[in-house]
């Protein structure tokens, strides 16, 4: 069976309903999870798989497409607990996801922190604590722009810098389908940047940004948001 099933992932985080959409590529004897979402995921993340027909035993890989928590967040916890499967990452995003080196998303936060009106300190603090306590996990391959994989039918990575140093996007060219991550965003019936606010390299994340809109796929996932055109 080839092809990808998009996840749900809907929760409640400060009263306010959220969803964020991992994909699963499917092919013989393969199944590949695409992001994982924050700590404590994974049970939900079993639950939408079983929703869409998948059993979450049979994940062989996690996918990261870059270090931020609500990307990576479960990768360690879902490796405990399925220590079968093999964790992949771009080759730039390694050292942040393996905790050889510190969160550039903590480093970007804690340098913000001290210029926060002081009514704001506290989420400021609370955002902090909560990169801090994302487990690294280990990685088992690293991935490059240009690499082939066969899983989903078949496609590429691609590399989209910008959001972070490292983050790749993975094109399932017999789908003609990009999987962006945090690289792009529908909004107003058009692809952004997402969250540009956050955005470690503004003028990257901008070019990354024009190389998925020149390549006019017939569908991209966005990781917020999901499938667009929808």
């Amino acid at each position: 069976m080839e092809g990808y099933k998009i996840l749900n992932l809907t929760f409640s985080y400060e009263g306010q309903t959220q969803r964020l959409f991992p994909v699963v590529l499917m092919s013989e004897g393969e199944r590949v999870l695409v992001d994982c979402g924050y700590p404590g995921f994974v049970e939900l993340l079993e639950n939408a798989m079983k929703e869409q027909g998948i059993k979450p035993e049979t994940i062989t890989k996690i996918l990261l497409t870059h270090q931020d928590d609500d990307h990576m967040g479960s990768a360690a916890q879902w490796v405990a607990k399925y220590p079968h499967v093999q964790v992949l990452c771009g080759r730039e995003e390694k050292p942040y996801i393996d905790g050889t080196r510190k969160s550039l998303r903590l480093c970007q936060a804690e340098e913000l922190q001290e210029y926060l009106p002081q009514e704001q300190k506290a989420f400021g603090e609370a955002f902090c604590a909560r990169i801090r306590a994302v487990c690294p996990v280990k990685v088992d391959q690293t991935l490059q722009d240009g690499d082939f994989f066969p899983w989903g039918g078949g496609g590429r990575i691609m590399a989209t810098p910008g959001h972070t140093p490292g983050h790749i996007s993975v094109y399932l060219s017999g789908e003609d389908t990009l999987i962006c991550g945090d690289a792009a965003v529908a909004e107003g019936g058009e692809l952004v940047v997402a969250n540009p606010q956050f955005c470690l390299d503004r003028p990257r994340a901008e070019e990354s940004l024009k190389k998925l809109r020149d390549m006019a796929c017939r569908r991209y996932i966005c990781y917020h948001g999901g499938m667009w055109p929808n």
